[in-house]
This record gives C-alpha cells, sequence and structure tokens, in this order.
C-alpha cells in the first residue's frame, strides 16, 4: 500500500531532526547503548558458517551459561588514584576517554552486563558433553544455529505487476501468455495507485539504475518510477503514462534486458545455466582427469611410489659391484614401468602477485557481497575474493551460486605494483593485464573441485585465480569432508590442486588453510611442505620428476579449527610457516633429492623460469587480527609474509585500506561512516534492483554490514592507540547523536538507519541477526 502523503523523510546526510531514540530520550545519560560485545568473525565463512549470536541482557532472552563469558565484577577503585593508575589498560577493554563514558571508570555498572561471545558459542561443539545432577553426560538439544534457519520475511509488493506491463507503455502492453487466469495486475494505473509503495525520495529521487544506464531494467516496479516515467498526450487526446530514457543514454539499455545489473562481469547465460542443470555442459578435460586419477588409484600400493623401498631386515644379499645410486635406479625404473602418464599437464599459468602494497579482502559469507566489495575497492582493497562456493551447486546451475561469481568492473583494474627493492621483480608479470578479483570454491572430492575448476574458467572470463577453501571449520561442511576437513585428508587436496592445475588454462590455483584442526597439534607445516615439494606420490603426476602441487599461493589463517574464531590469532606460528617456505625456497635443491626433481611445467607461475629469482616462488599470505595499519606492518616485517588478508577489520572498518595506503590513524566523522553507508545502499540497488524485492535485499545485506560496523570505537575517543579488534568497549557515548546512533548495538537502530536511505521497512520485512534472541519483525502498517 502507499505510504501517507503527509509522511516526510529526512535528508540522513544533513537530519534536521534529533536522531536519538524516541524511547530512550527521557533517559539519555544512562540508556546510550549498553555495554555489547563486539562479536568476533573470520573471513572465510560459508552461509551455513554464520552461526546465530547472543542477545544482550535487555533481549528478555535467558541464555545458557554455556553461551556467556563471565566476567568478574571489578572493585571500584579509590577516588584518590593517582592518574597513572587510573589510565592504566585493561586487557579485553577498549580504552575509551573518561568524558565518553557511560559511568565512571572502575564502576561496577561500566562491567556488570553480561559478555556473550558468538565465537566461543561456535565452537560449542567442541566442549566436553553436560552432565546432570547424577553426574551422568547428557545431550545437549541441538541449536538451529549456523544461519541456515533464518527468516527475512517478504519484501514484495501486494499484487505485482504483470511481466507484460513490466516495462511497456500504458496503451502498447504485450501480450500476456496467460490471458485472464493470469494473477498479477494488469491495470498500470491501479497499480500504481493501490499495491505499488510511493517512490523513494532519498538519493534525490533519482533512479540509481536509470542515472547510470540510461534505462531503468525494473521499469514501472521501480521505486524510483517517478524519476523515468511521465504522462503524455496521445493523437486521441488520452493521457498515456510512459517510462522514459535519460536525455543522452537512449538505448544504452535493450528492453529485454534487465538480467545483468550495472557494471558487472562474468554473469553467466540462461542457456549455459539451463545446460548446466541438465548436464548438458560438458567438461571433457575433467572427466579425462578424473578417469585418469580413478585408475590410479586402483593401482596395487607399491606401485604408486617411484621411490625405492628400504630392504627388510632380512633382505635378499646383491652383488658387491652394484652401487646404492645403481640399485636406486633400478628400482625407479623398475617401477616406472608400470607408470600411467597423466593425460595432459598444466598449461602456463598467468603471473600474478602479491605484496605489501596489495591489501587483501578475504572471502566473506554475506558480508563480502559485491555492493560490499566495490566499497571496499573504493577506499583502496587491492584484492578481492567472491563469497565462498559450493562445488556442487555449481555444477547443477543454480542460479543464487552462481551469483556469486559476478564481479564488478572496478574489480577488473590492476592492483597496485611497486614491490620492494630488495625483491626480484617477478618473471613475464604484466601489471595492466592483472586484476583484483578472484573466486573461492569449497569441495569435498576431487573430482568436483576438477569439474569446477573447468567449469569457471569457461563461463567466468575474469577471475585472476581461483582459490580452495581448506579452513571452513562448520561442522555442516566439515562432516562432508570439505573446508577444514582437508587439513588431515593432504592427499586428496593435494589431487585437488593438481587436477584444478591441470584443467584451469592460465588461471593459477591458491588455497586457503588454518593451523590445523585441533588446538596445540597443528598440521600446517607439513601441509605446506607437501604441497610446495610433493608428497610421496608426486611422482605419479609429473612422469616420475616429483615436483610440487603447482599451488600458486597459500594463505594462512592463524587458528585451528577448534578454536574457530576464538582467541588471538597465532602469527609467530604463522611466521614460522613463511620461514620454512623461504628455506625450501633457498636450499631447495638440497632439500629435494634428486627422484623428486620438479617439473617446470607443474609448478606455479611465480616459480616456472625462475619466478622471483629463487626467493620466492610461492606466495604466502598471513591472515588474522588485523585492525590497523601499524599491526598490518608490523606483522609484514615480523612475520616475512608476502601479503595480508583483512577480514573482520575490514567489515569494522572498511576504510582500514585507506589506512594502510596512507599509513595513518584515520578519524572518521559520524557524517563520513553514514557517507559509505550511503554508496553501498547505491551500490546494492544497482546490484539488486530498485523494486521492491531489490529495496528489500539492500536493505537486508545493509543490516547484516550494520551488525558489524556499529563495532567501530572512533580512534578520536581512545586513550591508546593501535587499537586491538579483540578489545571491547565499556558503555560510551558518541561525540554526537549521529555518532551515537552508528555505535548502537540495538539492531532496531540499524533498522532506523536503513529507513534513512531505503524508506520505512515493507510490513512483510522481517530481519533476525545472526542471534536469533535478538529477531525482530516489522510492526504490520497500513
Amino acid at each position: 500500500m502507499t505510504q501517507s502523503e503527509g509522511e516526510k523523510m529526512a535528508n540522513p546526510m544533513e537530519p534536521t531532526q534529533s536522531l536519538k531514540s524516541p524511547s530512550r530520550i527521557p533517559n539519555a545519560e544512562k540508556e546510550i547503548h549498553p555495554q555489547k560485545q563486539i562479536f568476533e568473525e573470520d573471513s572465510t565463512l560459508t552461509k551455513a558458517e554464520k552461526i546465530e549470536r547472543h542477545g544482550g541482557p535487555d533481549d528478555g532472552i535467558r541464555e545458557s551459561p554455556s553461551k556467556r563469558i563471565k566476567i568478574e565484577n571489578l572493585p571500584t577503585k579509590d577516588a584518590s588514584m593517582t592518574e597513572t593508575s587510573r589510565s592504566e589498560r585493561r586487557k579485553g577493554v577498549a580504552p575509551i576517554k573518561a568524558e565518553y563514558l557511560v559511568y565512571p571508570p572502575g564502576a561496577n555498572r561500566d562491567r556488570d552486563a553480561a559478555v556473550h561471545d558468538d565465537d566461543a558459542a561456535e565452537g560449542a561443539a567442541h566442549e566436553p558433553p553436560q552432565k546432570d545432577d547424577a553426574g551422568r553426560g547428557k545431550r545437549k538439544q541441538k541449536s538451529k544455529g549456523q544461519n541456515i534457519g533464518r527468516n527475512f520475511g517478504s519484501s514484495k509488493d501486494e499484487v505485482s505487476l504483470c511481466a507484460s506491463r513490466m516495462s511497456k507503455p500504458e496503451f502498447s502492453p504485450a501480450t500476456c501468455p496467460y490471458g485472464e487466469e493470469c494473477k498479477f495486475e494488469h491495470d498500470l494505473r491501479k497499480y500504481l495507485r493501490e499495491w505499488k509503495r510511493a517512490d523513494l525520495t532519498t538519493f534525490g529521487g533519482i533512479c540509481p539504475i536509470w542515472q547510470n544506464r540510461g534505462r531503468c531494467s525494473v521499469g514501472w516496479k521501480c521505486r524510483f518510477v517517478g524519476s523515468h516515467s511521465e504522462e503524455r498526450a496521445t493523437d486521441d487526446g488520452r493521457k498515456e503514462l510512459v517510462l522514459t530514457e535519460k536525455p543522452g543514454m537512449e538505448g544504452s539499455l535493450p528492453v529485454d534486458d534487465g538480467t545483468k545489473s550495472i557494471g558487472t562481469l562474468n554473469e553467466i547465460s540462461t542457456q549455459a545455466k539451463s545446460d548446466l542443470m541438465k548436464r548438458k555442459f560438458t567438461t571433457p578435460k575433467a572427466d579425462q582427469y578424473s578417469k585418469w586419477l580413478d585408475t590410479l588409484a586402483q593401482k596395487p600400493e607399491e606401485q604408486r611410489d617411484y621411490r625405492p623401498k628400504r630392504p627388510p631386515s632380512k633382505a635378499v644379499e646383491v652383488d658387491s659391484q652394484i652401487s646404492n645410486e645403481d640399485a636406486h635406479q633400478q628400482a625407479k625404473q623398475d617401477n616406472r614401468a608400470q607408470y600411467i602418464s597423466p593425460p595432459f599437464l598444466p598449461s602456463e599459468k598467468r603471473r600474478i602477485y602479491f605484496g605489501p602494497e596489495t591489501p587483501i579482502l578475504a572471502p566473506l559469507t554475506t558480508q563480502g557481497n559485491l555492493p560490499f566489495r566495490r566499497l571496499c575497492v573504493y577506499l583502496g582493497a587491492q584484492l578481492t575474493y567472491s563469497e565462498m562456493a559450493m562445488s556442487m551447486p555449481l555444477i547443477q546451475g543454480q542460479r543464487s551460486e552462481w551469483a556469486l561469481m559476478r564481479a564488478h568492473e572496478s574489480e577488473t583494474t590492476p592492483p597496485a605494483y611497486n614491490p620492494p627493492t630488495t625483491t626480484t621483480p617477478v618473471t613475464d608479470y604484466d601489471n595492466s593485464r592483472d586484476l583484483k578479483f578472484g573466486a573461492q570454491i569449497s569441495a569435498n572430492k576431487p573430482w568436483q573441485a576438477i569439474k569446477v575448476a573447468e567449469t569457471l574458467t569457461r563461463l567466468c572470463p575474469h577471475l585472476r585465480l581461483i582459490d580452495i577453501n581448506c579452513g571452513c571449520p562448520i561442522d555442516l561442511v566439515y562432516r562432508t569432508g570439505a573446508g577444514s576437513a582437508l587439513l588431515d585428508a593432504q592427499g586428496k587436496l593435494d589431487k585437488m590442486v593438481r587436477g584444478m592445475n591441470a584443467v584451469s588454462g592460465s588461471v593459477p590455483i591458491t588455497v586457503k588453510i588454518r593451523m590445523g584442526t585441533k588446538d596445540g597439534k597443528p598440521t600446517a607445516l607439513k601441509l605446506i611442505e607437501r604441497l610446495v615439494y610433493g608428497g610421496p606420490d608426486a611422482e605419479n603426476f609429473s612422469g616420475g620428476g616429483g615436483g610440487g602441487s603447482g599451488v600458486a599461493a597459500i594463505t594462512l589463517h592463524g587458528r585451528s579449527r577448534q578454536q574457530r574464531y576464538t582467541k588471538s590469532a597465532d602469527w609467530s606460528y604463522i611466521a614460522d610457516c613463511a620461514a620454512l617456505i623461504k628455506r625450501f625456497h633457498e636450499k631447495g635443491d638440497e632439500l629435494a633429492d634428486t627422484i623428486r626433481a620438479p617439473d617446470e611445467r607443474t609448478q606455479p607461475p611465480a616459480a616456472a623460469g625462475g619466478g622471483r629469482g629463487g626467493e620466492e616462488k610461492v606466495y604466502f599470505i598471513g591472515n588474522g587480527d588485523c585492525y590497523s595499519h601499524t599491526t598490518y606492518h608490523e606483522h609484514l616485517s615480523s612475520s616475512g609474509v608476502s601479503a595480508i588478508m583483512l577480514a573482520r577489520g575490514a567489515l569494522i572498518k572498511p576504510w582500514l585500506f585507506e589506512e594502510i595506503a596512507t599509513g595513518q590513524y584515520l578519524d572518521k566523522t559520524a557524517t563520513e561512516r553514514l557517507s559509505y553507508i550511503a554508496r553501498f545502499v547505491h551500490h546494492g540497488l544497482e546490484c539488486w534492483g530498485s523494486d521492491e524485492v531489490g529495496v528489500g535485499t539492500t536493505r537486508r545485506f545493509l543490516l547484516e554490514y550494520l551488525s558489524f560496523a556499529h563495532r567501530y570505537v572512533p580512534v578520536g575517543i581512545l586513550e591508546r592507540l593501535p587499537p586491538s579488534i579483540q578489545d571491547r568497549p565499556p558503555a560510551w557515548r558518541g561525540r554526537n547523536d549521529l555518532e551515537t546512533l552508528l555505535a548502537s548495538a540495538d539492531h532496531r537502530d540499524w533498522i532506523r538507519i536503513s529507513e534513512m536511505f531505503l524508506g520505512k521497512a515493507h510490513p512483510g520485512f522481517r530481519f533476525e541477526p545472526k542471534h536469533r534472541s535478538n529477531s525482530y519483525e516489522i510492526d504490520a502498517e497500513g
């Protein structure tokens, strides 16, 4: 239904009314925003991975003790305490200046709110079972979390306009194939009068799609339709409603278009999706290579390894004239007689580069959508990744999964390239032909990964690389053998990387891993060694020459699967892995025996032909808890990694990339931060559409973004720098009403912020934060 004409929406960039919530004004000093935990999230999460967050103490929901962190009440400090002791930093607490605290420093009320940790809750699967009063173990009630039961309601017209009328003039509609039986509205004026909600007034009331493309793809259903429609008089004196095109851009968008968003690439055709669903899309290379892997698996164990076996304790004596080396060569040749060569070797890969000047936006499920990546590129992100896509849905042609492969044209521009003078430039690297966007996939079987690699490289021409997720910790993925389960299936992962390299053409293959699956038992060093220099069966893939898997880059998240997202990332272990790779590259010939000499054709892009002068053949990237430019540069210098990947830090403050580029802290004002939200909304309407459905989708993802953005504490109100991503702020107030509103952990305030740009939420819209107890539903309104 239409909104009342008297309903006016203030300009969000220059609000004329107070931004304080009416319910809070009488007790503004006490009710600013009670202390909420800064939730911890990671970069490589799948949609199933985003578990529900726990509600705050004011939600009226009682949480189980296992989902809370017990905080002892801090004793009240003596009033005569010295300034030095007053300024002592408490571990895990953001050092906010006293004048911005709601309660005095050290007051019990400062920390009396229960602090809940969604990361600890997500790791609950590894906790021992609870016991009842008799000491017997009892089964925990299964949680409905992991982001699979969230319901966002509906955002659509009460009665939708028929597609035959959507983009046509009032008196010249297309023929509806359903005729009188059509359940959609055919009367255009009735639809605009009774069923379509009122136009939005934000962005000057101008449709973002029409402004950029000259024609709106959703036609009359657009929430800005007034900016590109008019009433014209016909020859017979009637007045006809018609859609208009932007002057100077007539014909820029075909009438039958609407499947592509503004400036997006890697859009696959409807026919290609149909062929995938009907299994008509062929992948001959992947099928041939997978068949060879099956043949290899059927070989006797003793024929799978060219390396000579040690003789038993009672071995038959050999002729004394035959040296050990001759025996080794003889054993090698005997096994080689049984060798079945792979059907083909990898093609030469495109040269890529990772360096200190290329901060990377990590693959982020839900939050790592195309509009958010555009915002990060605008603020300085040099490399981006898609959200993690599951292999089987891609193989089956599912539309939702293929939508994750879309990239914006800004992501196809070259990344920064200014390598340190102390390193040798990458051989044959052409920065002008490089791009920012890469795809990440998850698979639990080699044939799936190989088939997806060939499919992606054929249907998505704008890919920098394809990354395999080996770090997803949640049970839903782990139990299928994908994600972090591959950390304990190193042979399977090795086959995946080699097979993907063989069929991916010029697109390099990379992996993202964790330290291991269990705390205190890291396995990443062993896995990295296998990927870089090959395992026991490496000779099967290269005609007996041995060598690594051909992985172009390895990203290590400094936590185990069991940790999930708790505790701090272990950068000392990341440094150990970086040192191992460096030693391998510097002394590779000494560490590898002659039997395992690598075949250059199977090696990663940076290694082939000498790569980086022998200094660095495989790029190594660190990930975890980087929240400031000082931390970024400290980790680069102390750990020895090639580059650093940013996840939660970029979600909380996307201008982290700008800070890294400028080398200074940026105290963004509330107005600047609101302008970034406006930019995100504008990008969202371009991506998902400006009709009611597109507005609802944009609102949902904006609220997901705000669930991280509200955790930002401005550097201008901190007593000490650098800020820590692990610190949680006590209750504080901003320097103005808008800053206080942006810091609110109340999802109802996030809804209010969204309404500044997208109008009143649809009566059927429902938003459930990750934490189900915080679920919010819009009250039905006329």
